[in-house]
């Protein structure tokens, strides 16, 4: 009986020694595929990029960026120039619009004719200045002028000039004689009263000069006038603010507007600005929480 009792314990220690050689194998291997698990998370990371991102995404969002920074900084200056467009318009009404159409309206001739001064006044004050040969600005209260009278004929400069001095009768006497056709202007634009007098006023010294009257109304006659300078500033002025407005107007409808088919009221094709801006702020969302995972795990 005594030898069974150890045949029995015996059997039970080699039991429990098979039992702890089976759990550190177990454990090894659980190790083994622990290591392996981790050297294969390492290595499905193994495509993301620098930074933690994955390859392809990062570029396509900067991309993106920099084309609606590149987009709403070229609305700026696209509405910028429409507003800018319809100032220089209102602009160009009173300073070059509405002379030129004068101008045209008084059918002046095209040719000079022969002109002689015949009084030069420099009156004082608003009631002695009710015309005047020569303003400097158009707009202003004018209380000191210079008032040109002359004589003229319809022939000519170069064939009055081609007979004696005095064989031809003026066709109109003593008439008011201007700068150009409104009566004034702006030294930027070339109108210096004081050189202006100085030339056809009195100083002239009885020369004679050539000179431009109105068909529309005969008694109205001008130092200057140019067919070609005049059409080519009303059109300048008519058609370049026109141009800017449309064009400016245009490429922003076409990008923030419907296609035809829908109004301009309505959802527009890429969304409007503010719904860029929410889609952008929830993408730059996204990326920050992307980024705080990757920095916990």
């Amino acid at each position: 009986m005594g030898g069974g009792d150890e045949t029995d314990e015996l059997e039970t220690d080699v039991v429990s020694n098979g039992s702890r050689r089976k759990s550190k194998s177990s454990l090894a291997g659980s190790s083994v595929f622990g290591a392996g698990s981790e050297a294969g998370t390492t290595v499905a990371g193994g495509d993301e990029g620098p930074g933690g991102v994955l390859g392809g995404v990062l570029p396509e969002i900067e991309v993106a960026s920099l084309m609606e920074k590149a987009k709403f900084y070229t609305s700026l200056c696209l509405g910028s120039t429409a507003i800018l467009a319809v100032f220089a318009f209102l602009f160009a009404i009173p300073f070059i619009v509405e002379p030129a159409i004068s101008t045209i309206l008084a059918d002046f001739s095209p040719r000079p004719v022969a002109c002689i001064s015949t009084s030069h006044v420099l009156a004082e004050g608003l009631k002695n200045c009710s015309w005047a040969s020569c303003r400097e600005g158009c707009t202003a209260a004018v209380t000191s002028c210079h008032q040109i009278r002359v004589n003229y004929t319809k022939l000519t400069f170069e064939e009055f000039s081609a007979k004696p001095l005095g064989s031809i009768p003026w066709d109109v006497v003593d008439t008011k004689f201007y700068v150009n056709a409104e009566g004034c202007g702006y030294p930027d634009t070339g109108v210096v009263c004081s050189e202006f007098a100085k030339k056809y006023g009195n100083l002239s010294n009885g020369k004679i000069f050539p000179c431009y009257y109105s068909r529309t109304y005969p008694e109205t006659v001008v130092s200057k006038y140019s067919w070609d300078e005049n059409l080519r500033n009303l059109i300048l002025a008519l058609t370049i603010p026109v141009l800017l407005f449309v064009l400016s107007l245009a490429v922003l409808c076409y990008w923030y507007c419907p296609p035809v088919s829908k109004s301009c009221g309505g959802p527009s094709r890429g969304g409007s600005l503010i719904d860029k801006y929410d889609s952008r702020k929830e993408d730059t969302q996204a990326e920050d929480d992307f980024d705080e995972y990757e920095e916990k795990y």
